[in-house]
Order: C-alpha cells, then sequence, then structure tokens
C-alpha cells in the first residue's frame, strides 16, 4: 500500500515564507557585521535614539537615529526597486524579488558608509560633516526600503510613480533635497545647485 502525507495549505504557505525571511535575517546581520567593521557606531554618538531627527544640518540628528527627512527617500528606493526588479524578475515570486530588494539596499547602505562615499559627501554634498550612518539609522533605511517595496506592490505601476514624484518635490520643497538631487551631487557636483542648496 501506498501513503501519502497530506501538507496543509498553512504549512506550505509557511515554507514559501520561512527561506525568504531567514534570507532577509542573515542580509540585515551582514549588512550590521559590515557596518560595524568600518567603525559605524550602533546609536548616536549623543549616547540617546530619537524616534524622529528632522535637522538635517546638525551632526547629532541627521542619519544617526530611526527616523529623518531621508527615510523618505528609502521609501523611494523600495517604490523604484520594486518596479525595476518586476521587470527584470517577472517569474521569480514577489517574496524573492523583496530579498533581490533588501539585496540592493543592503549594498547601497554598506557603500555609502565606505570611507570613499563619506568623504565624498563631505565634498561635494550639503552633508559638510557627515561621518556615516549610525547602524540603528542603516536598519531603519532598510525598513524604509521595505515598506516602500511592498506599498509599490498594492499601489500599482501609476501611483507608484506618482508618490515617488510626489516625495521628490515634497523634499526639495522641505529640505532643498532629494533623492534625484543627492545623486547628482555625488555624481556630477553642481555648484549653482549646491548654494541654492544652502540657501546662498
Amino acid at each position: 500500500m501506498e501513503s501519502s502525507v497530506s501538507v496543509s495549505p498553512a504549512s506550505l504557505s509557511s515554507r514559501r515564507i520561512l527561506w525568504p525571511a531567514l534570507a532577509v535575517v542573515a542580509l540585515l546581520a551582514f549588512t550590521v557585521l559590515f557596518e560595524r567593521s568600518q567603525g559605524r557606531f550602533w546609536i548616536c554618538s549623543c549616547g540617546y535614539v530619537k524616534l524622529w531627527a528632522g535637522d538635517i544640518w546638525s551632526n547629532l540628528d541627521n542619519s544617526q537615529h530611526l527616523l529623518d527627512p531621508y527615510s523618505f527617500s528609502h521609501i523611494e528606493h523600495g517604490l523604484l526597486f520594486y518596479w525595476l526588479l518586476y521587470l527584470l524578475l517577472p517569474r521569480i515570486r514577489v517574496a524573492w524579488r523583496f530579498v533581490s530588494a533588501i539585496t540592493l539596499e543592503s549594498a547601497w547602505e554598506m557603500f555609502e558608509n565606505s570611507s570613499l562615499v563619506i568623504q565624498r559627501y563631505n565634498e561635494t554634498t550639503i552633508s559638510k560633516g557627515y561621518t556615516g550612518d549610525t547602524i540603528i539609522n542603516s536598519v531603519s533605511d532598510l525598513t524604509m526600503c521595505g515598506l516602500g517595496f511592498w506599498i509599490a506592490h498594492f499601489l500599482g505601476f501609476r501611483r507608484s510613480a506618482a508618490l515617488v514624484i510626489a516625495i521628490e518635490v515634497v523634499m526639495i520643497l522641505w529640505i532643498r533635497d532629494s533623492m534625484i538631487i543627492n545623486i547628482i551631487m555625488l555624481l556630477y557636483p553642481v555648484p549653482a545647485l549646491r548654494n541654492w542648496q544652502m540657501g546662498l
């Protein structure tokens, strides 16, 4: 007689989620260990953690706590990564595309917190005195990217694109900086743009 083992839908669903979830945890752990090896602090050198730090000109606020104005840029990353990976990996399950998005964001966090890029930020952008993200801020940035990814999943393409544009416009009006401006100033600094950002 042949014996059959029935597997419940809930069990199958759990197995489908387990490996992507473990991969995300491993990515977070690797990113944290890498940044710690590069001398990044766990939390702000001020000795405390804020839920929100809105002063982009303060070295004790900007990229040192859980959330700040640049957290919205990382939501944009998630929105954009979702659609990029949707185009490049259409047959891959959304859970594994999520892992891919977190991989891209982890790579960016490690790159952004390298001594070369920190020096570049200080030389070409308004982030003078920037010493790198704290580890808690990097983990928050990764979380915001993940949030953006799932927002894109539920919004669809047009509303995702509208949200990216809205975030860019709000950030430019709010702090005179945004994801696109940041990229421009890192790759091809424009003195007039930097002067405008600084209110000169």
